[in-house]
């Protein structure tokens, strides 16, 4: 048995050997090699270029559009989001919110920092023969600043004055400005919004858009401005903040309490009406993104499986084509295990190599997707090793049963096969 010892360890094959057998066996045959492998790297690069689309909107919806903060609620009479037609309806039938409302909030809220209200629609604005038909035309009260920032680039916000006198004054957003007042400073400017006048006293700074909407294109009224303009009668929104994230609970209830007695809601009936939070956007964004996402990885799995068959037919023929080298590996000591793990190795590599071309396109695909579209993506790490691990394993998986059926060749069969 010690005189074998040596002839065995020759005649086992070491990692580097392995894998430099797969690579050159690859290299040897480029044309069946690329086929073979095409399953796989279409399967990685669908994982990789959703994985970092998806990944690249979440950070995008976080950031600019679900932006309220994370001490911010609102209170509408119907949710922000309705999913069907069921639920709207159910929230027509309820009690709208008019300004009282709001001032009852304001002024019975003692944990509240900041109460604002809000409407808005879409108008036009115009100044001389210049015109925007599609504005959002939005009245705000004066706390809507510290609740909504759009920040100005010149002048000033609503006061609690302007609200107070329903005054004939607006801000504009850049886009407006961009348009209506080309080269001029617009703040004391007269423009029209609709069929009312309004003088211009602050100018927004310039956001850019969101999923290809402009965030530019609005006008700034006073409440009190818009209701006269168009109704008073339109159900407000009513805007929250609390003093930081770990009082919002807290300050949610006390709101919640204050509108159900104004509201005379019963104590075993639910809320008739909607309070929302940043977390609340959130999460529902969640699950329609990781709808999106398993619906994708599910089509992409269906590659990566037809990829594992071929390679597993692949290496079905290299066992086909090398019985007489694994006859005599075998004649000269190498175990059944050595035999396994050598087209184990083999098997994973391709894998692997096909997961490494697959991460590369996908990371790629999802650049250009940004490059051309107003979709953001976001490459991450542990997508990249997931899309090499899930690769490595296919090989794996599917280079059982050809390895299996190599190492249990017999040696002297195998030495007699041409």
């Amino acid at each position: 048995m010690a005189a074998r010892t040596p002839l065995s360890n020759k005649a086992s094959m070491s990692l580097g050997e392995a894998v430099s057998i797969a690579t050159a066996s690859l290299w040897a045959h480029k044309l069946r090699s690329m086929l073979t492998l095409l399953g796989v790297v279409i399967g990685v690069m669908s994982v990789i270029a959703v994985v970092s689309l998806v990944n690249g909107l979440n950070d995008y919806v976080a950031e600019k559009v679900f932006n309220l903060g994370a001490d911010v609620f609102l209170i509408n009479r119907a949710p922000s989001i309705i999913t069907d037609i069921s639920q709207w309806e159910e929230s027509q039938k309820r009690k709208k919110f008019h300004f009282d409302d709001y001032e009852a909030v304001r002024d019975l809220c003692k944990s509240c920092v900041a109460v604002g209200a809000s409407l808005n629609k879409r108008g036009q604005a115009k100044y001389g023969t210049e015109y925007i038909s599609d504005a959002d035309i939005i009245g705000f009260t004066h706390e809507m600043p510290q609740l909504n920032a759009r920040e100005l680039a010149a002048g000033r916000d609503i006061t609690q004055l302007d609200v107070a006198r329903g005054g004939p004054v607006c801000d504009i957003g850049y886009d407006v400005a961009d348009k209506l007042l080309p080269g001029i400073d617009p703040v004391g400017k007269e423009i029209r919004v609709d069929n009312s006048a309004c003088e211009v006293i602050g100018v927004g700074k310039k956001r850019g858009s969101v999923m290809g909407q402009s965030q530019d294109n609005w006008v700034i009224l006073p409440l009190t401005t818009y209701q006269r303009m168009y109704s008073s009668d339109d159900s407000l929104r009513l805007w929250v903040k609390g003093a930081g994230t770990k009082a919002l609970e807290p300050t949610m209830d006390e709101v919640r309490l204050i509108l159900r007695g104004r509201r005379h809601v019963a104590y075993k009936d639910p809320d008739d009406f909607a309070m929302d939070t940043n977390a609340s956007f959130l999460s529902l964004w969640g699950s329609i993104s990781n709808t999106f996402f398993g619906v994708t990885i599910g089509i992409a799995s269906i590659s990566l499986i037809v990829g594992g068959i071929v390679i597993m037919n692949i290496m079905l023929v290299s066992v086909t084509e090398r019985t007489r080298e694994i006859g005599l590996r075998k004649s000269l000591g190498a175990r059944q295990s050595d035999i396994r793990m050598q087209f184990l190795i083999e098997s994973s590599t391709l894998s692997a190599i096909g997961g490494v071309g697959g991460i590369i396109l996908g990371i790629l695909l999802a650049k250009i997707v940004s490059w051309t579209t107003s979709l953001p993506s976001s490459v991450q790490i542990w997508s990249v090793l997931m899309g090499l691990v899930v690769a490595t394993s296919v090989g794996l998986f599917f280079g059982v049963y050809p390895a299996t059926k190599a190492a249990r060749l017999d040696p002297v069969v195998a030495l007699r096969s041409e």
